[in-house]
């Protein structure tokens, strides 16, 4: 058995969601008459407020399929500067929408609506259209945006008559952290994006949740995309557990990634971002005068703990249903140990 770090869409399905994805009851989802698609797709939008849902394989894909279907090609389109959609989507909007993005600054306290006004695209000649403006909650830095800042953009948005998609891939850790529901997060886009593989526990699949007019035109885009699945309920089976029994148990993770950066900061060459640490994502450098991450995912690999090189210089590790406090103690506690060996 690992010990998993990398992220929190290494999570295993329970032995719930494999029985209920063996007897999952199915139909042809791109007619519409898989009964456990719709059903999947039914209990999204009661939690999250909205008219229709559509089910995806990924999360980028949700994102793609929203961007595509919101804008026209050769919109701009505004994103977070560290956001998914532009780190770590394989520049998927200028290929498949042909849209060119234009990014604004993210801090602690939100996007800074004034430098947002500022890039909205004005009547020129010489300018693309402001198509979509995209909000990313949780961010994959692993801060949460205020709900009133998500307000304030969406007003905004909607004074300029450009429509807002939200990608909530951790919307429910969003939502933990700030202390509120996912629907109020949910509320401040016109479209959203829920992922079910990322510590929820389900092996395959994201929503795409907006108006039914929207939805409409998203799945002709899905289909376009070939995401046009078929029997899907075997899938959406897992999906239905995830939404019913594991959202409430993501505080858990929350915990267990304090704990680690409180442990991790027990080492000297180790600084933790506690200013990133809202959700279940613990970011961290080590000096590489002491350890090198070669030396570092090697030595633990051989412990049987994955982790994840650096990037931009620091290091991620992401707290899961399948990391326990115990297996915290043993990697920071294994960490230690490589440090004193060296020096």
């Amino acid at each position: 058995m690992f010990i998993d770090l990398r992220s929190d869409t290494v999570t295993q399905p329970t032995k719930a969601m494999r029985d209920a994805m063996a007897k999952a009851p199915v139909g042809d989802d791109v007619y519409g008459d898989d009964p456990t698609v719709n059903q999947l797709e039914k209990l999204a939008c009661e939690i999250l407020g909205k008219e229709a849902a559509m089910f995806v394989p990924s999360g980028t894909f949700g994102n793609q399929v929203a961007i595509m279907t919101h804008t026209q090609r050769g919109n701009e389109i505004l994103v977070g500067e560290d956001c998914h959609i532009l780190i770590h989507e394989v520049g998927a909007a200028a290929v498949l929408s042909g849209v060119q993005t234009r990014t604004f600054p993210v801090n602690a306290d939100g996007v800074d609506l004034d430098r947002l006004k500022g890039m909205i695209r004005g009547n020129d000649i010489h300018y693309p259209d402001t198509g979509l403006i995209c909000m990313e909650n949780a961010q994959s830095s692993g801060m949460v945006i205020p709900l009133k800042n998500m307000q304030d953009v969406y007003s905004l948005a909607q004074s300029k008559n450009i429509p807002v998609h939200i990608d909530g891939a951790r919307i429910f850790n969003a939502a933990i952290a700030l202390g509120v529901t996912a629907r109020e997060i949910a509320a401040q886009g016109d479209s959203v994006n829920v992922c079910l593989s990322k510590g929820l526990c389900a092996p395959v699949g994201s929503l795409l949740l907006g108006t039914k007019s929207f939805i409409s035109h998203a799945r002709k885009n899905r289909k376009l995309m070939g995401g046009g699945l078929r029997q899907a309920g075997i899938l959406a089976a897992a999906g239905i557990i995830a939404l019913n029994e594991m959202v409430t148990r993501l505080e858990e993770d929350h915990h267990n990634a304090q704990y680690l950066a409180n442990r991790l900061e027990e080492i000297d060459a180790c600084h933790v971002y506690q200013d990133r640490l809202d959700i279940n994502m613990v970011f961290f450098t080590l000096a590489e005068s002491r350890i090198t991450e070669e030396t570092l995912v090697t030595y633990l690999l051989d412990k049987n703990i994955k982790i994840s090189g650096q990037e931009d210089g620091a290091y991620r590790f992401v707290t899961n249903h399948g990391v326990t406090a115990a297996d915290i103690d043993f990697v920071v506690d294994s960490i230690k140990t490589l440090i004193s060996s060296l020096y």
